[in-house]
């Protein structure tokens, strides 16, 4: 074999390597057009993208971010108490219940006393034990996020259809479902309460674990649904305003149109929102780099993508999409990078998919804050129009408000001041702000 590679007249060899202009690794596929937008050579030039993390206040000062896990136990707990016939609970129901909470050093009893303004404690009717139940103000935000489940039961419904038709077979298993439903603004009963005419629990083959179901979306394979991205590149568009072709729509023509624009997006220039932060500045050769990489065609999180090379800049860009897309979903627009790394394996992801936060700083930001590496999305915040607002973000902000005010409240008591509820609350604010409403001067704490 060795002779034969290192035989002088070996011509076809000797043109192959002379004539070739692309790297050795880069593989051209030849598709059926069923998928246009595979159908071109696929190549990959690296660069390593790699820059020093910089510290950026205004992504470190969204609370209702920061906030996120601690407002999951609270809401938890908060649940549990509503389901009780009396609305409130004693102690000794929760106390062994920290770790279903999320509360791993610190008891119950004391968190809740942390929040007073949320959870208000009394003596009970026997044996003079502590309960909890919710305040007032709780109650009333309780109230509102129940209908908000139920108004926007459909958009509910619909975002969780696109993150289920974003997994590489159309299926998600139920015990990663469960730990994306916070994320995705749903309740934690959600599950056991499924649409029937929108998904269905099917059995999953899996070699590792017996008896795995999954979730699956009801007639996936008439269901095609255009990116954020997309519908924000054709609405810029004279034709998509005339055509009115609208996400969600499934009959065959509006399918078929979907399908024709996005292959002409695909042939232009569908690039990502870039937002750079203040003191971020790339090489010269990351610059050239991402040009080139803004001009590959973009593939829709939603495309089939088996045939991509794993190795290519096609496949980058498909990842960054779909991260793109995911974040777009999710009610903060943002997630911790470890629950990200979670869904590696059934949503086609490379095992290094944590590169893609550090190769596009100009898209993702990297907090640190609460010693939590959190994902957030920066066009979420840059670009109020872009993304469509979550229902149930507003409700969580409200919740955010009254954890603030647990905090003054709690200083004001170690100070020695009255602790009537009333004179202890802060400021009225204006609890419905937009996202872009936060203070840019404000500085945030990254650990």
């Amino acid at each position: 074999m060795l002779m034969i590679l290192l035989k002088p007249t070996s011509k076809t060899l000797n043109t192959l390597l002379s004539n070739s202009q692309i790297p050795i690794f880069s593989i051209t596929i030849h598709k059926p057009n069923k998928y246009p937008l595979h159908n071109h050579t696929q190549f990959h030039n690296y660069v390593n993208t790699y820059m020093k993390w910089k510290k950026d206040p205004f992504y470190g000062s969204i609370d209702h971010i920061h906030k996120s896990s601690l407002l999951k136990s609270i809401i938890s707990i908060k649940n549990l108490i509503t389901q009780n016939p009396n609305s409130s609970i004693p102690i000794s129901d929760i106390s062994k219940k920290g770790l279903q909470f999320d509360l791993k050093k610190i008891k119950v009893a004391n968190f809740l006393r942390k929040y007073p303004s949320i959870f208000d404690e009394f003596t009970g009717p026997e044996y003079n034990l502590p309960w909890f139940r919710l305040t007032r103000e709780a109650v009333e935000i309780d109230e509102e996020e129940k209908r908000v489940f139920v108004e926007f039961r459909d958009e509910l419904n619909e975002r969780l259809m696109r993150f289920i038709m974003m997994s590489r077979e159309k299926v998600v298993p139920l015990k990663i479902l469960k730990g994306m439903l916070w994320y995705l603004g749903l309740n934690d009963d959600f599950l056991e309460t499924i649409d029937d005419e929108c998904f269905k629990i099917v059995d999953l083959e899996d070699g590792l674990e017996d008896g795995l179901e999954g979730l699956t979306v009801v007639n996936s394979e008439k269901m095609s649904f255009l990116s954020v991205l997309e519908r924000n590149a054709m609405s810029k568009s004279t034709s998509y305003s005339s055509n009115g072709i609208s996400a969600g729509q499934h009959s065959d023509q509006v399918v078929s149109s979907m399908s024709h624009t996005r292959d002409a997006l695909s042939e232009g220039l569908c690039e990502f929102p870039l937002f750079p932060s203040k003191g971020v500045r790339l090489k010269r050769k990351i610059q050239d780099w991402l040009k080139e990489f803004q001009k590959i065609p973009y593939i829709s999180p939603y495309d089939d993508y088996s045939n991509l090379d794993c190795d290519s800049d096609l496949a980058e860009k498909r990842v960054v999409a779909f991260l793109h897309e995911m974040l777009c979903l999710f009610v903060e627009h943002s997630a911790e990078r470890k629950k990200i790394l979670c869904l590696k394996k059934y949503f086609g992801l490379p095992q290094k998919v944590h590169k893609a936060f550090e190769r596009h700083p100009y898209m993702f930001y990297l907090s640190f804050r609460n010693k939590t590496c959190t994902v957030i999305l920066k066009e979420a915040y840059k670009d109020e129009l872009a993304i469509e607002r979550h229902p149930i973000l507003s409700v969580r902000q409200k919740y955010v408000e009254l954890i603030k005010e647990s905090e003054v409240i709690l200083k004001r008591r170690r100070w020695g001041h009255t602790t009537n509820f009333e004179c202890l609350k802060s400021p009225k604010l204006d609890l419905d702000l937009d996202l872009d409403c936060i203070d840019d001067g404000e500085q945030g704490q990254c650990l």
